[in-house]
């Protein structure tokens, strides 16, 4: 039977919330024996909840930490540094998001851990990294969204900056770590080095993740353009309209096949012989005067209706749609997405990885630890 890829590689997660606890989430996914090592009170995230009943183990704590152990330690004494040191010197992995120093002032940084056992890959995540001026100044998700630029990517030109709904900087920062853990130990297994220090920062992981308009910032000096709804492109057939019954629906025709059937699907074909609109330059520079024809046509139908037709054609077009609605499309059911694990009070679904393989791919039997649980048995 095909193991999953980690199967055997242990890892000392020190870390708290959602960007360190994510990181060691895909590893304990791909298969890793994960432990948390957690003051007393626990991780914060595992009383991030209104509900009474949910403390200590709140939903958000328990869908990015299932299937890894969980011990106490107290690392302000000796004694619980020297328990901290034996998980260390048994890990491959160290993951810790302390402020930089932290480990270091405890005498379990990483200089002094991988003087002794020089195997260990070592991650460290901070707001700003281990080294430059920012390195001790205090971040979280919202903090980098502001400082990086991405709350001045959404929306229309002059709009108030927005924050994106959900913790974007925080998650992608923890993909961006597991991904450099799994590189390193690919590394170490290789011979190509003995072990390894990571340093993974939310700003860089920001700036990375906005590559795609950061790239043609760096190479032309030129800032970006807030479009709102409408697409880099700023195509007029690529953006979202209101549709009949109060429903919208956001359609992606850029390329001019794609546009042609889109106005053909609205009966606006004509709009073409129009020397405004003839071509994707002229429909750029005319965007909001075609954008107010095809919302005309589109409001004769709900969105579902002219999903449909442009479905039918090939043209890219979705319905807006709620979270609840996503997570309930047939489509999902076969996709390995989720996981049922056993909860405290009824089985628990969460998110699988987001990636299929054919043998030994990612999952959990075993929901988040409760506090001070132990390690993971292996069965």
């Amino acid at each position: 039977m095909t193991q999953r890829a980690l199967t055997g590689i242990k890892v000392a997660d020190f870390s708290h919330v959602v960007a360190g606890p994510l990181a060691t989430h895909f590893l304990a996914l791909n298969g890793a024996e994960v432990l948390k090592i957690e003051p007393a009170r626990g991780d914060n995230l595992r009383n991030y909840t209104l509900d009474p009943a949910q403390r200590g183990m709140a939903p958000a704590f328990a869908g990015i930490n299932a299937g890894k152990g969980s011990v106490v330690l107290d690392l302000k004494t000796e004694e619980g540094r020297a328990e901290a040191e034996a998980i260390i010197a048994a890990s491959d992995v160290v993951v810790e998001n302390f402020r930089p120093g932290v480990m270091a002032r405890l005498g379990l940084g990483a200089e002094a851990m991988r003087a002794k056992y020089p195997h260990l890959v070592w991650c460290a995540i901070s707001g700003f990294g281990q080294v430059g001026p920012l390195a001790d100044v205090a971040a979280m998700d919202q903090i980098i969204q502001s400082l990086s630029g991405l709350m001045l990517l959404s929306g229309l030109p002059g709009d108030p900056a927005q924050r994106i709904g959900f913790p974007l900087v925080d998650t992608f920062t923890g993909l961006l770590a597991a991904f450099a853990i799994q590189t390193a130990l690919l590394q170490r297994e290789r011979g190509l080095a003995e072990g390894q220090e990571i340093d993974v920062a939310m700003l860089d992981a920001a700036l990375v993740m906005m590559l795609s308009v950061v790239n043609p910032m760096l190479m032309t000096g030129e800032a970006p353009v807030r479009t709102g709804n409408r697409g880099f492109s700023r195509a007029p057939t690529s953006d979202t309209f209101a549709c009949a019954e109060g429903t919208e629906i956001t359609i992606g025709a850029v390329e001019d096949g794609h546009v042609a059937k889109t106005l053909g699907i609205l009966g606006l074909s004509d709009l073409l012989a129009d020397p405004r609109f003839a071509d994707r330059a002229a429909r750029a520079a005319n965007a909001d005067a075609m954008a107010a024809e095809i919302a005309r046509a589109l409001s004769a139908r709900p969105a579902a209706d002219w999903e449909a037709e442009f479905r039918r054609l090939g043209v890219p077009a979705a319905r807006v749609q709620g979270v609840g609605d996503a997570l309930a499309m047939p489509h999902l059911e076969d996709r390995d997405l989720f996981l049922t694990l056993p909860g405290a009070h009824g089985p628990q679904r969460i998110l699988n990885a987001g990636f299929r393989f054919r043998h030994g791919g990612p999952g959990t039997d075993r929901p988040a630890p409760r506090l001070g649980a132990g390690p993971v048995t292996t069965d």
